[in-house]
């Protein structure tokens, strides 16, 4: 008789813990797979969009018109299998078009009351279409949306879906009639992704793929609840240390007031605040997830870090008027904060 031992309750859970691993990561490479089914190029803008949806934030997506960012918005909500709308934002838009509003009613027995008509916010993936072309009013009842997870009107307060995401567009070359957000609002937003025109390779696939007779199409790659069992993978992923260490360095050194560096209180007019540091490790959590990896790197945390801060600080005008990049600038003290942690 065969003496049949049973497996130590730790292997167990290691196994169970290896499997679910595993499991995670095949199921974010069919949804990168689904997304890049329908994009060409773009890879970095489309890890960072996703980043930002693993991670439960909002993305402000900057680029010329033309280059897919409503394409991109529809290929990741049918590879996350999430509801979606999209509103073109303009001047004359009113808060009550986007968070809906109460309209008297009457009903079968003659009896009037008011009826809340849900609004377009209503849903789990919001594309707001040139956010910056709407009053400072209405751009507001959709930023306290983003940040509370829900609306109120005459009083009456009404939870939006959960999961909820707003992925906002700005094009950066026509600013005329615009209403820039401030930047409490802009901080609101996990990343802010700029989109570049594709290199001439990628264009020239573009323009063989989308002027046939078979057109480029996502592939859905999640089914309802996945998303939230994909997000609280990557919230429990661990961070090393010199990770930490790695963001509090650059988050503290792009500050005016830096005291390593008393040069920044010249180029720098306002800095980063601690939601930068957390929109970076979350974002860098996610980023790792998407290349196969259990814990984010210094490697990670590079590549979040135009997007997690560019919003967050601003050059001084003598730095403006000195030609100062504020991107070159985000580089430069990614390479001493990395180096010195």
């Amino acid at each position: 008789m065969t003496d049949q031992t049973p497996a130590p309750a730790s292997d167990d859970a290691a196994t169970s813990a290896t499997q679910r691993i595993d499991q995670a990561l095949e199921t974010i490479a069919a949804v990168r797979a689904g997304v890049g089914g329908a994009i060409l190029g773009q890879e970095r803008v489309i890890d960072l969009t996703l980043a930002t949806i693993l991670a439960g934030g909002h993305g402000l997506l900057v680029g010329a018109p033309g280059l897919a960012k409503t394409s991109l918005v529809e290929a990741i909500a049918i590879a996350t299998g999430l509801d979606w709308g999209r509103v073109q934002f303009t001047p004359d838009l009113m808060p009550s078009d986007i968070v809906g509003s109460e309209i008297l009613d009457q009903d079968s027995t003659g009896k009037r009351g008011f009826r809340f008509v849900k609004g377009p916010v209503f849903t789990s993936l919001l594309m707001a279409d040139e956010i910056n072309r709407a009053s400072p009013r209405t751009q507001s009842a959709l930023l306290q949306a983003m940040q509370e997870g829900q609306v109120t009107v005459s009083g009456q307060t009404y939870a939006l879906p959960q999961p909820f995401f707003v992925l906002a567009t700005q094009n950066p070359i026509e600013q005329e009639g615009t209403y820039p957000l401030p930047e409490a609002q802009l901080d609101r937003f996990l990343l802010q992704i700029d989109v570049p025109f594709p290199d001439r390779e990628t264009e020239r696939q573009i323009l063989l793929a989308t002027t046939g007779n078979n057109q480029l199409a996502a592939r859905p790659a999640l089914k309802p609840g996945d998303l939230s069992a994909l997000q609280a993978f990557v919230r429990d992923m661990p961070v090393g240390e010199k990770v930490l260490d790695a963001v509090l360095n650059l988050v503290r050194s792009a500050r005016p007031d830096n005291a390593n560096d008393p040069n920044m209180a010249e180029l720098v007019a306002w800095g980063p605040g601690p939601r930068a540091g957390q929109a970076l490790i979350k974002a860098a959590k996610a980023r790792a997830f998407l290349r196969g990896r259990v814990s984010p790197s210094f490697d990670d945390v590079a590549a979040v870090a135009r997007a997690g801060l560019i919003h967050r600080m601003a050059l001084s005008w003598r730095a403006r008027a000195d030609g100062l990049d504020l991107g070159e600038l985000i580089d430069r003290l990614v390479q001493q904060a990395l180096g010195s942690a």
